[in-house]
C-alpha cells in the first residue's frame, strides 16, 4: 500500500483552503457592487447568487459572468485532478494479480466515481446556469437536490 506524506496532504489542505478562500472573496467583493431597493426578501431556501441577483436593483450580468467563470474554472480543475488520479487508480488496479482484489478495488472505486459524477453534475447544474433560464421554483429543487447529494 502507498500512503500519501505528511507534506502532500498539507498541501493538498492548504490547496483546499486558498481555493476556497480565494473564490469567497471573489464572490463576496462583487457582491458589494450590487445595491437592494425594495423588498430585500429572498424567495429562497438559501441566500445564494442568483437569488440574490434577482432581488438587485443593479445589472447583475457581472456577477453572474464571474460566478459562471469562478464555477467553470473551478469544476474543471477539480475535474480534471479527479480525472488524473483516477487514471492512476485504473492503472493500478489493472497491475493487481488477484482477480478478486481488481473486483473489490474497482467496485469501490465505481461507486466512489458515481457519488463524484452527482456530486459535480448537481454542482454543475445549480451554479452554470444562465439568468435567463432560472426559475425561481426550479432554483429551490435544485437547491435542496444539492443539499441531500452533499
Amino acid at each position: 500500500a502507498v500512503s500519501m506524506s505528511s507534506r502532500v496532504c498539507a498541501l493538498l489542505v492548504a490547496g483546499s483552503y486558498i481555493a476556497g478562500l480565494v473564490n469567497a472573496t471573489i464572490h463576496t467583493g462583487f457582491a458589494f457592487r450590487l445595491s437592494f431597493c425594495g423588498p430585500n426578501v429572498i424567495n429562497h431556501f438559501y441566500c445564494e447568487g442568483p437569488p440574490l441577483y434577482a432581488i438587485s436593483c443593479t445589472d447583475p450580468t457581472i456577477n453572474e459572468v464571474m460566478m459562471f467563470v469562478v464555477v467553470g474554472f473551478n469544476l474543471l480543475i477539480t475535474s480534471l485532478i479527479i480525472l488524473l488520479s483516477y487514471t492512476y487508480i485504473l492503472a493500478t488496479i489493472l497491475r493487481m494479480s488477484s482477480a478478486v482484489g481488481r473486483y473489490k478495488t474497482f467496485s469501490t472505486c465505481a461507486s466512489h466515481l458515481a457519488a463524484v459524477t452527482l456530486f459535480y453534475g448537481s454542482a454543475a447544474s445549480m451554479y452554470s446556469r444562465p439568468s435567463s433560464r432560472h426559475s425561481q421554483h426550479l432554483d429551490k429543487v435544485a437547491s435542496v437536490f444539492y443539499t441531500m447529494v452533499t
